[in-house]
């Protein structure tokens, strides 16, 4: 294996350069706003690295793509989109304190962008590197997967900037996860003048709500979580729509085309009720074996790390389902993503600037 000596890297760099992408909030499906930051993130890896960034436009707004040149081995993958809207950041603004930095974004995951690109700027030789960086993978990343999927091929290897998991352990699988929704059609009526004229989508709903809760194996990491109910329009009239969203998450192959077979397969129970579903597992598993090639090279790198199976998907879930090696979880140490609680180990950022370093090193020497 050849190895990368650490190089010193500045922190206070790396924070000016969160700050700056902090403070362009980039809430998923805000094309003005993804636009501008597209364009930050772009300015930051030309500043750092030289070349060209180009913004791949799409529906969901700018992906940045850059090459340092000569022929594909190394894919970093990230998003600039967040789950915060805008005003967040009047509320929670970026600052550093008792050593954490925190503002929308700092842990998922624009420090792990930053990061890598500072981790990357310590080499001389960048050829082989690639980094992409999507608009959309907060919200199913449907604009952005051909994309993803083709530069993974390309390269034959994906490091993936996502926050760490607990105790800064890289991320070595993930479950597959979607979305699905249910729609029940029953038929109005006057709830006080005529009860039995009408079919009661809600009470259809809460059929199904039980049919489908018991769809879960946990013991097999599969859980089904019906997590949004919406019924009705006024209190004297009996609903005639009903309308349940479903969280699932699965950790293999057999048991997505369970659960996708499952919710095709729901039937009514009530007579008058129609049933329409929609979604999928749209995220497939990514099982540790995925992961062990590269963790393995990690771990030479930094003795002692460990890895961990998680139950977040990311954009690493479409790489490992084509059989590229991916390695998750190498952004930032941290916690509290998608929450007001949010932040940033400032003292590990420079270490996981020099992993990511080490890792593109000894991929494009192999």
């Amino acid at each position: 294996m050849t190895t990368h000596r650490a190089v010193d890297v500045s922190v206070d760099a790396m924070i000016e350069d969160l700050r700056t992408l902090v403070e362009i909030e980039s809430p998923s499906r805000d094309l003005h706003a993804l636009t501008a930051s597209a364009k930050a993130v772009a300015a930051v890896i030309e500043s750092r690295l030289g070349g060209q960034a180009v913004l791949v436009e799409s529906e969901a707004g700018p992906h940045v793509h850059w090459a340092a040149g000569g022929a594909p081995k190394v894919l970093i993958l990230g998003h600039h989109d967040t789950v915060f809207p805008l005003g967040t950041l009047e509320r929670r603004p970026f600052m550093v304190e008792d050593g954490h930095a925190v503002g929308p974004g700092v842990f998922d995951m624009l420090g792990g962008l930053v990061q890598a690109v500072h981790g990357l700027a310590t080499l001389g030789d960048r050829s082989g590197v690639e980094i992409l960086v999507t608009a959309d993978e907060e919200v199913g990343s449907r604009s952005s997967r051909a994309l993803i999927e083709e530069r993974a091929l390309a390269c034959g290897a994906v490091l993936v900037m996502e926050g760490a998991a607990d105790g800064g352990a890289l991320k070595t699988g993930r479950k597959g996860c979607g979305t699905f929704q249910v729609s029940v059609t029953g038929r109005a009526s006057h709830a006080g003048l005529e009860p039995a004229a009408g079919v009661n989508a809600l009470i259809e709903a809460a059929h199904q709500v039980l049919d489908i809760a018991a769809l879960g194996r946990p013991a097999i990491g599969t859980t089904v979580t019906p997590t949004v109910a919406s019924a009705g329009t006024l209190d004297n009239v009996v609903p005639a729509e009903a309308t349940l969203v479903v969280d699932v998450r699965v950790e293999s192959a057999d048991e997505k085309e369970r659960i996708e077979a499952a919710f095709a397969a729901l039937a009514p129970h009530l007579d008058g009720t129609e049933i329409a579903v929609q979604g999928a597992v749209g995220r497939p598993p990514m099982p540790e074996s995925a992961s062990a090639e590269l963790f393995a090279v990690a771990r030479q790198l930094l003795p002692g790390l460990e890895g961990k199976a998680v139950g977040g998907g990311s954009d690493g879930n479409f790489t490992a389902a084509l059989g590229v090696p991916t390695l998750d979880g190498l952004g930032a140490v941290g916690g509290g993503a998608h929450a007001d609680h949010e932040y940033l180990v400032v003292a590990d950022m420079a270490e996981r600037a020099n992993l990511v370093a080490g890792l593109v090193n000894t991929l494009r020497n192999t």
